[in-house]
């Protein structure tokens, strides 16, 4: 058990019990397989069916969505080369990060705010669900992740969203979305790969995002709309970026869980919650850790 940082084994040990444990150092130490979304925007799912079928490309597609792809015999340098990549016909994506956009549930004509949206896919996801009529801001605070976030709009070529290079945390009051999306910055212990000895993952770190998570969670709140909802997620599965944080602002008179029913996704793993309704992904062969709250404010 010491392929993990100590204080990291003793949290999850603390959390969830050998057991999970076990599963979890199994899933980071598992080799995922490529995987990405289809941009609808450019292309449709049979298009790219068809596309892989004659290059002699398997593929297997999600059980909860149709658009996303598993390629077992090709690696993310190798879909880079091809047309439908470079076209911006479909983006590379996990699985898991899939999942968000999917929980916000996006319409036409609503007004949705990614807080932190750098580089993209889950902006870019919304607006497909929506049929590209949903009206987006992305927002990103870091300059270098800002032009990477517009590149990959563009390229995907996703209409009607405005960007702003901006901290979320300091948004005016006067903004009032529909629905937010907040996948905050987080210390990725769902996504840490163990057998990356040049990652280093640190206690520093985990409090430095608590702190972040706190500040966003409380600005998300106060610009969403009467009746809007929040979907709060992370790539983390310790519980003090989780279930914590959004226990710390139920605490609120206006707020309220809008429970996730795990079967819309099919065959996924899942770590157990103290928040029912909440949904935490357990790392595995073909997903990273993630966790996933949706909430309302009801007045």
């Amino acid at each position: 058990m010491n392929k993990i940082p100590e204080f990291l084994y003793k949290m999850l040990l603390d959390e969830y019990g050998e057991k999970d444990v076990i599963r979890i150092i199994n899933g980071l130490s598992a080799n995922r397989p490529t995987t990405f979304r289809v941009n609808t925007s450019k292309a449709s799912v049979d298009y790219i069916k068809d596309k892989l079928n004659s290059l002699g490309i398997k593929f297997d597609q999600v059980s909860w969505d149709e658009t996303a792809f598993i390629v077992e015999d090709i690696k993310e340098n190798k879909i880079k080369e091809l047309d439908i990549y470079i076209n911006g016909e479909i983006y590379l994506q996990s699985l898991s990060s899939m999942m968000p956009p999917i929980v916000v549930e996006p319409k036409e004509g609503e007004n949705i705010l990614d807080m932190a949206a750098a580089p993209g896919g889950k902006t870019m996801q919304m607006s497909n669900l929506s049929n590209n009529r949903a009206m987006i801001t992305a927002c990103e605070k870091n300059r270098i992740r800002f032009d990477r976030l517009k590149y990959n709009l563009e390229k995907q070529g996703i209409p009607r969203v405005t960007l702003m290079l901006k901290d979320a945390r300091k948004l005016d009051n006067f903004f009032s979305f529909d629905k937010i999306l907040l996948d905050v910055p987080c210390s990725g212990s769902g996504t840490l790969n163990i057998k990356d000895t040049n990652r280093i993952f640190t206690k520093e770190l985990v409090d430095r995002s608590i702190k972040i998570q706190k500040e966003l969670i409380k600005k998300a709140v106060k610009i969403l709309k009467v009746n809007g909802e929040l979907v709060y997620s992370t790539c983390s599965i310790l519980k003090e970026e989780n279930e914590v944080i959004v226990k710390e602002i139920l605490k609120l008179p206006n707020i309220e869980i809008v429970p996730i029913d795990e079967q819309m996704f099919k065959k996924v793993p899942f770590l157990p919650v103290n928040i029912k309704g909440t949904i935490c992904v357990c790392p595995s062969d073909l997903y990273e850790g993630f966790f996933i709250a949706k909430i309302r404010k009801t007045n």
